[in-house]
C-alpha cells in the first residue's frame, strides 16, 4: 500500500517542507522525512529562521559564541548561521538532487526582506548567498515585487537558480515568467548551461482566502457568503493555466529545446487558516504534474495521515475558476486591491520577522561575549 504522500508525488507534485532548523538537521529528522514522508526539498524564510534560532538556542550556541569572539556584525552572524543550515540541508538532499536530475533536492534561502524594493541590493546579496552556500541544489529566494523582477532576470542570467516568492496575482505571475525567460536568454548568451538553471514561482494560496473571505463577510449577502474559501484555489488554478500557456509559447519552447527548464509553479501558504475547512484542502485540490507544494509540518502530517489524492484537480477546473473570479467581481471584490495588499503585507511581515531575528541574534552575541 502506498501512502498519500507517495500518491501525491506519483501524481507529479514535489513535496517540500516549509521549515528548517539545525535541530532537524543534527537529529536526523530531515533525512527521516525524505524516507517516510516523500519530502524532496525545503523552503525557508525569515520567519522560519527567526523561530529556529530563537527557539533552538542550544543548537546555535557554539557557533554564535565563536562569531561573537570573532567580532562579527549581527547581519553577518545571521548569514553565517543560515547559510550553514542551508548548506547542511542541501547535502542531506544531494541524493534526491542527483536522482531527479536537479529538479528536486532543493533548499531555498531568502535575500534580506530589507532589500524587497532594492534591485541592485537584491542582485548583490543573491550572488553572495549563492557563493556562500556553495551548493548547486540551493535556490535563492527573491520576492516578486516590482524591484524584484529585474533582480530575478539578472540572477538567472548569472546562472543562479531562483525561487521567486510572494506571488499573489496572475498579472504579477506573468511578469515573473517574463523575467525568468529574459534571464534564460541572457544566460544562454553568456554561455551558461541552461540545464543547470532551475526556478520555481511561489504562488501563495491560503492568504488569498483569508483576505477575500474577510471582505465577503463584510458584504454579507447570501451570494457573497457562498463564495467564501474558494478564491485561493481558483487563483492558483488559473496560475497553472497561465503556466501551461506561457511555456508552450515559441520563445519559451525554443529555450526548453535548448536545454532550459520550465519554471515550476509552487503552492505556498498551504496551511489551512480556517478550522472549518479540511486541513488538506490546499494540497488535495492543487494536484497537477510539474508542481511543488511546500507544506508546514502540520499540513504534511495531515496529508500523510488522511490526504485523499484523486489525480489532477487543477486542469479539470479551469472553467469553474474563471467563473468564480467573475462572481467575486460581481459581488464587489476588487481582486487587484486584494493581491496588492497581500504583497505589501507579505513584505512587511518578513521585515518584522527579520528584525525579530536580528534582535534574537544580537542578544545571543552579547550573551556569548
Amino acid at each position: 500500500m502506498s501512502t498519500p504522500t507517495q500518491d501525491l508525488a506519483a501524481a507529479g507534485v514535489s513535496i517540500w517542507l516549509d521549515d528548517l532548523s539545525r535541530s532537524r538537521i543534527v537529529t536526523g529528522n530531515l533525512a527521516e522525512l525524505i524516507e517516510s514522508r516523500t519530502v524532496s526539498g525545503v523552503t525557508t524564510n525569515p520567519t522560519i529562521f527567526a523561530g529556529a534560532i530563537g527557539n533552538g538556542g542550544e543548537d546555535y550556541a557554539a557557533q554564535l559564541h565563536q562569531l561573537a569572539a570573532d567580532g562579527v556584525s549581527v547581519d553577518d552572524a545571521i548569514i553565517a548561521a543560515t547559510t550553514d543550515d542551508v548548506r547542511a540541508a542541501a547535502d542531506i538532499f544531494s541524493s534526491v538532487y542527483e536522482a531527479t536530475n536537479g529538479v528536486d533536492g532543493r533548499v531555498s534561502i531568502e535575500v534580506s526582506p530589507d532589500l524587497a524594493h532594492d534591485t541592485d541590493g537584491t542582485i548583490a546579496q543573491a550572488g553572495l548567498l549563492w557563493q556562500l552556500v556553495g551548493r548547486e541544489n540551493a535556490l535563492i529566494k527573491i520576492p516578486a515585487t516590482k524591484a524584484g523582477l529585474p533582480a530575478i532576470t539578472a540572477t538567472i542570467a548569472a546562472g543562479i537558480s531562483v525561487n521567486v516568492t510572494l506571488i499573489f496575482s496572475l498579472e504579477r505571475y506573468n511578469e515573473v515568467i517574463e523575467a525568468y525567460i529574459a534571464g534564460l536568454q541572457a544566460a544562454r548568451e553568456a554561455g551558461h548551461d541552461l540545464s543547470k538553471i532551475h526556478s520555481v514561482a511561489s504562488f501563495f494560496v491560503s492568504r488569498v482566502d483569508t483576505e477575500v473571505d474577510k471582505r465577503l463577510a463584510a458584504i454579507g449577502t447570501t451570494e457573497a457568503l457562498e463564495l467564501k474559501s474558494k478564491a485561493g484555489l481558483a487563483n492558483a488554478r488559473l496560475a497553472y493555466e497561465l503556466f501551461e500557456q506561457r511555456f508552450a509559447a515559441a520563445d519559451a519552447a525554443e529555450l526548453i529545446a535548448a536545454g532550459a527548464n520550465t519554471q515550476r509553479p509552487l503552492w505556498a501558504s498551504t496551511g489551512v487558516k480556517d478550522p472549518a475547512l479540511p486541513d488538506t484542502l490546499y494540497v488535495t485540490e492543487l494536484v497537477a504534474p510539474g508542481t511543488v507544494n511546500t507544506m508546514p509540518e502540520k499540513t504534511l502530517e495531515a496529508t500523510f495521515d488522511h490526504g485523499v489524492i484523486a489525480g489532477d484537480t487543477i486542469t479539470t477546473n479551469y472553467a469553474a475558476a474563471h467563473d468564480l473570479m467573475a462572481s467575486l467581481a460581481n459581488v464587489g471584490i476588487d481582486f487587484t486591491d486584494v493581491t496588492q495588499l497581500l504583497e505589501d503585507e507579505g513584505v512587511e511581515k518578513f521585515i518584522a520577522s527579520w528584525q525579530e531575528l536580528k534582535e534574537t541574534v544580537r542578544v545571543a552575541l552579547e550573551a556569548a561575549k
